[in-house]
């Protein structure tokens, strides 16, 4: 599932913290994290590739040997620069994650009944019902499903499955405030989601849609391998005037597409 994109690149004093090996302020400040238009991974982490989307944005996932065991951490940039970092764990839990535009902090909380990956791939389907906490007290809840289509897709030369989902987030009081819907990629072998196409409808029944899907899978060693900006679909972007929302944390930890409500 996807998360809050954004709107503009910031640079907050806040959060100067160590991370998963790296500085979030240095990703705070814009620069220590790129050099030479490529992602600085942490010191003693491990990048292990750098995907493109179809929405002009690029990760980097990386690990770090201090994380737990299957905890791996993600860096999203568009083209003003970095604006989202998370972390999840080896069942796609989603464990943290920080808005680098605004120096806002989740992290998990309570877990009726937590995210498995390993339930998604030996039953076709998982279910989850989860609580966060933000850095600025906002606390949300968030509860849905995955289920494995049975289709799988090859995109450049990487094997994805594709799932449906569908999440409902809740505030405080237990109000809806927004439902999205659709369909995902997982990766087996990385054991990570991937967004692909979705629908959403808030609170006060307005609407919208995205294509978020990955397009290229650049590995250490191959050209675009780190590659801090994106390439694909930026001038439909620059197009979109829709505001964005706040960051959400949900199953995919990364960024989300704009809520049509804000």
């Amino acid at each position: 599932m996807t998360l809050s994109r954004p709107s503009a690149y910031q640079r907050p004093a806040a959060l100067a913290m160590s991370l998963g090996g790296v500085a979030l302020v240095a990703l705070l400040a814009g620069g220590s994290a790129q050099a030479a238009g490529k992602f600085v991974v942490p010191k003693g982490c491990t990048a292990y590739v750098t995907v493109q989307y179809a929405d002009c944005q690029v990760s980097t996932h990386y690990t770090c040997p201090a994380d737990p065991k299957g905890d791996q951490w993600a860096v999203y940039a568009d083209k003003n620069g970095p604006n989202y970092m998370s972390r999840i764990d080896a069942e796609t839990r989603w464990v943290e994650s920080y808005d680098l535009t605004t120096g806002i902090g989740e992290k998990i909380g309570s877990e009726a009944q937590a995210a498995s990956f390993s339930d998604l791939l030996r039953k076709g389907r998982d279910d989850y019902d989860f609580a966060t906490k933000s850095s600025n007290g906002d606390q949300r809840r968030y509860a849905g499903y995955d289920k494995l289509t049975g289709k799988t897709v090859t995109i450049d030369g990487v094997r994805l499955d594709r799932t449906e989902f569908l999440l409902s987030t809740y505030a405080e009081d237990g109000s809806l405030i927004n439902t999205r819907k659709g369909g995902q990629l997982i990766s087996r072998d990385w054991r990570i989601f991937f967004p692909d196409t979705e629908s959403f409808e808030n609170a006060d029944g307005q609407k919208g849609t995205s294509v978020d899907t990955p397009i290229s899978f650049a590995r250490p060693g191959k050209p675009g391998f780190l590659a801090a900006e994106p390439i694909f679909g930026c001038d439909q972007r620059m197009t979109d005037a829709s505001p964005p929302a706040a960051a959400l944390p949900v199953r995919y930890a990364g960024p989300q597409e704009t809520d049509p409500a804000r």
